[in-house]
């Protein structure tokens, strides 16, 4: 497990992360959630004071276990599904930060639920991350999370505790005497990167691997970000795409665990910006009803690459904040299917109307499920003047 003096640098890396995830400064007095799950309380026990020293209102909340989970969902009626709990739109509301500390010790234990009544649950939900998306939008809120390791964790991705321990700590880069120095030199990086990339004039990204061949049209007043102290660790650097122009096939080779199922080999065909084929070599019928979730669902809400020279996972962790940021031999892509990032709008994202977003093609969905593929592959942008640029092979981006 985590030694006291890794917590404390992984204290030290979340509050960097929260500060630089939020587009304003955060102010003495403003509210800090800390949601964290019963495993993670080492962590929040340390990072609870850091808070409360930067003057924060601070506000810890412990997330039901996975037993009361499987319960709410075993034994609700339908208007218990949708009850909304009274105060808490005005507590979102006032929020000002989010950090969420992540240890299950289950993640199968929904298995047995009906994919369609948890999501009615989270449709109906859907308004507090409005409300949050819009305070984001207008430099309010900032928000970051993190996993702390379980056994639970480390049994499903074929680890030891002590090599899935040793995983968050590279990724992390716990073992470091400054984390935080570490995470802004790679902060810097990706400035750069993020800044050719938005130099292009692309009409649309051209995906080949072994078993994608994806075309991803980014539409208009588009940029890249990413690595942005949102999640940590965070290495991609991704973009919401006008859905409507996606078109052809994506595959998942890596393995995802889903509100308690487990998935493996999702194919998706695209035409016309919606997935008009989905298969999977297991979990199939699941995967269709999450795809059906809404009518966003089946759309792509974001196309992201990570670069392997900045990622220091090298293993499958059983748990998407990892995966999506896998980089071993060949970096990844991935796509999500569902909601799209209004902050990956180049301009001012508060004042991205819910029309103004769908004439732009930013896709709208209760979903965000990042579906992760590791091959060796070659990204190029077809620009609009009609040139060709290769952008990222071989797990790197070519700047």
């Amino acid at each position: 497990m985590l030694t006291q003096i890794q917590l404390e640098r992984y204290a030290d890396v979340l509050l960097w992360g929260l500060k630089t995830a939020r587009a304003e400064r955060f102010r003495k007095g403003d509210v800090v959630l800390i949601r964290y799950d019963l495993a993670a309380l080492p962590l929040a026990e340390v990072l609870y004071p850091r808070l409360l020293e930067e003057g924060f209102n601070t506000v810890p909340r412990m997330s039901i276990t996975e037993r009361m989970e499987k319960d709410y969902y075993r034994l609700s009626d339908q208007s218990q599904l949708v009850f909304k709990v009274p105060g808490e739109q005005e507590f979102v509301s006032s929020l000002n930060g989010s950090i969420s500390l992540r240890a299950p010790s289950s993640i199968t234990h929904l298995s047995s639920i009906d994919p369609a009544k948890i999501g009615k649950a989270i449709v109906s939900r859907k308004y507090l991350s409005d409300i949050l998306d819009a305070r984001e939008a207008a430099g309010a809120f900032g928000w970051t999370l993190c996993m702390y390791p379980t056994e639970e964790l480390s049994k499903h991705a074929g680890m030891s505790l002590d090599e899935y321990t040793d995983q968050i700590v590279r990724a992390c880069f716990l073992g470091r005497k400054h984390p935080v120095t570490h995470w802004k030199e790679i902060y810097k990086e990706a400035q750069s990167i993020k800044k050719w990339l938005n130099s292009m004039k692309v009409k649309f990204y051209h995906v080949e691997s072994e078993s994608i061949d994806l075309e991803i049209f980014p539409g208009a007043r588009r940029k890249w970000i990413g690595i942005s102290g949102h999640n940590i660790p965070s290495f991609e650097l991704f973009l919401s795409p006008d859905w409507r122009g996606t078109s052809g096939i994506y595959y998942a080779d890596q393995p995802s665990y889903r509100s308690g199922n487990y998935t493996k080999g999702v194919r998706l065909e695209f035409r016309n910006g919606s997935a008009v084929e989905i298969d999977a070599e297991e979990g199939r019928e699941f995967v269709q009803k999450q795809l059906s979730m809404d009518e966003g669902a089946n759309r792509v809400g974001e196309f992201s690459l990570t670069d392997k020279r900045f990622s220091k996972i090298d293993r499958y962790m059983a748990n998407t904040l990892f995966d999506e940021n896998y980089g071993g031999k060949n970096g990844n892509c991935h796509i999500a299917v569902g909601a799209s990032y209004s902050d990956t709008y180049d301009g001012n994202a508060a004042e991205l109307t819910r029309d103004k977003k769908a004439r732009l093609g930013f896709n709208d969905s209760a979903l965000h499920w990042d579906l992760v593929n590791t091959q060796d592959k070659k990204v190029t942008a077809h620009l609009e003047d009609g040139g060709i640029k290769t952008i990222y092979e071989k797990g790197i981006f070519t700047y």
